[in-house]
């Protein structure tokens, strides 16, 4: 290839001969620059990740509700107790009329990696029962909590 009568390669030679190369300061204004362009973008593709995950752990609670919906409608009753969501995969012994499993697959951990709390009789749904993913921080009774209910106490 060549470029006004000289060829690619002698043109390079050329410029580096010259000295004509990046300067320190070029160099740190493009490194400026990226971190700029970095410090926009990171935080705003990090938030959209964290909104993902809440929305999956919405997503995961009304899926337990039906099947626990189910569950009551066959059974006319909730399972109770801490490991109540278990009774939506394996048949409990005092179920009469089960008609699961309930649920297509075990029962997931929310999308931090911690389990589902559920409880029946509820706490906060006097009728019913309570079911929460301790969100983001891992910790009950913060303000990243996912539940069933709609007014949380504090």
């Amino acid at each position: 290839m060549r470029t006004g009568g000289r060829s690619f390669q002698s043109a390079i030679r050329s410029r580096c001969a010259t000295g004509k190369a990046f300067t320190l300061v070029e160099m740190l204004l493009v490194l400026v620059i990226l971190a700029t362009l970095a410090a926009i973008v990171v935080p705003k593709l990090a938030g959209r990740s964290e909104q993902a995950k809440v929305t999956a752990a919405q997503t995961q609670i009304a899926a337990f509700e039906t099947a626990l919906d189910a569950f009551e409608v066959d059974n006319g009753y909730y399972p109770s107790g801490k490991d109540g969501l278990i009774d939506l995969i394996e048949e409990p012994k005092d179920a009469k009329n089960w008609r699961g499993p309930y649920l297509k697959q075990e029962i997931p951990t929310d999308p931090w990696g911690n389990e589902y709390i559920y409880e029946y009789p509820g706490k906060y749904n006097d009728k019913g029962y309570d079911l929460m993913s301790m969100g983001p921080d891992g910790r009950a009774g913060g303000d990243d909590d996912i539940v069933n209910w709609a007014v949380r106490r504090r």
